[in-house]
């Protein structure tokens, strides 16, 4: 196994997105939701690169160099070019707050590159004569003599020169842009491997963590249909009594109520769940989702206060019969606290989804 070389120094979460390589202007979404974006840190290399992986492939895998620079195209979008992947990348993120610190990191990495390459450049000047050349100075180039094997000279002529100041170019020109070997783009094949996989587990560990959840949920649901028929018995005995049909009629009124914004509520996260389209795209439409939360959480808040009204109603009507009065009331009170645990619940999926 290749040991894992890389450090992850900054995270976010963004839409990204592609130029499209035809028109150069329209940008093509690289995923359906939003990815973990990510600066890594290669100590072996000592080099800067972003990294975001969708599902098994690299969606970003883009090595940052002195002369890139990071533009803001508005409050939540902002781009660079990648002149290796011949690519522009572009992040649309979910506040502007994010998209600051994204730029902010991008240009401390970039003078981190910047300083890195500087570095770079010195020691192998010092350490590979091939790069240590100046423009006054030029190495011979060994030739084989005709004269026969082990008779080795050096010649200086003109093409020699001009060979090597060419080879010396290249070297240089190869080294300013920070191109690397086989060998190193397979260490970096196989760091991004073992990126993928941690990714991966981790997406799988937040999955489980949803099935819990929705685990949770069925039990709770469960546990409040039992509460609903046991409230619909205890009212059952106590039929008889009809100064207290009124109330009693006012309380299964709510409790439908109750049933009916329940039902609305696994309806709006259905309607969650089934949004594709990016966040910043539909913004407006999300904003309009929220506030129709809130306004049915407000109801449901309404019709809790309503239903204890109700119950304080039933009590004082049925002072006379104290025991059953206080098993109605337990029952109640269980009811309240299980209908508010679930809402609860309800709300922690739809930020789980949502994000």
């Amino acid at each position: 196994s290749w040991p894992c070389r890389e450090q992850p120094i900054f995270s976010t979460r963004a839409h990204v997105f592609q130029i499209d390589p035809a028109t150069k202007r329209n940008w093509i979404p690289a995923s359906k939701h939003a990815l973990t974006v990510s600066y890594f840190y290669d100590a072996t290399r000592n080099v800067y690169r972003i990294i975001s992986v969708g599902g098994t492939k690299a969606i970003i895998n883009s090595t940052i160099t002195p002369n890139m620079t990071f533009t803001k195209t508005s409050q939540k979008f902002g781009q660079w070019a990648d002149s290796r992947a011949n690519t522009v990348y572009g992040l649309g993120f979910a506040s502007e707050q994010h998209l600051s610190q994204f730029a902010e990191k991008f240009q401390e990495v970039k003078e981190a590159a910047r300083l890195a390459r500087e570095k770079s450049q010195d020691k192998t000047e010092l350490t590979n004569p091939a790069l240590n050349i100046t423009s006054h100075q030029v190495l011979p180039s060994p030739i084989i003599s005709s004269n026969g094997p082990g008779e080795d000279k050096l010649f200086r002529s003109q093409s020699a020169d001009v060979e090597i100041s060419t080879e010396k170019e290249r070297l240089k020109k190869m080294l300013s842009e920070g191109s690397v070997s086989e060998v190193q783009w397979e260490a970096e094949f196989f760091s991004l491997q073992d990126n993928n996989s941690r990714l991966v587990a981790a997406l799988h560990e937040a999955n489980a963590s949803v099935d819990q959840w929705k685990k949770q949920l069925v039990a709770y649901q469960e546990e409040a249909e039992a509460l609903r028929q046991r409230v619909a018995e205890l009212e059952a005995q106590g039929t008889h009594d009809s100064s207290s049909e009124n109330n009693k009629e006012e309380l299964s009124q709510t409790l439908e109520e109750l049933e009916l914004l329940i039902k609305a509520k696994d309806e709006e996260i259905q309607l969650l769940k089934s949004q594709k389209c990016s966040r910043w795209e539909a913004e407006g439409e999300r904003e309009e989702t929220l506030q129709k939360l809130q306004e049915l959480e407000a109801r449901n808040a309404e019709l809790e206060q309503r239903l204890h009204l109700a119950e304080q109603t039933l009590a004082e009507s049925l002072a006379e019969r104290e025991k059953m009065h206080s098993e109605v009331t337990k029952v109640a009170e269980i009811m309240d606290v299980k209908i508010f645990e679930l809402s609860e619940l309800r709300q922690g999926l739809a930020k789980l989804l949502e994000s």
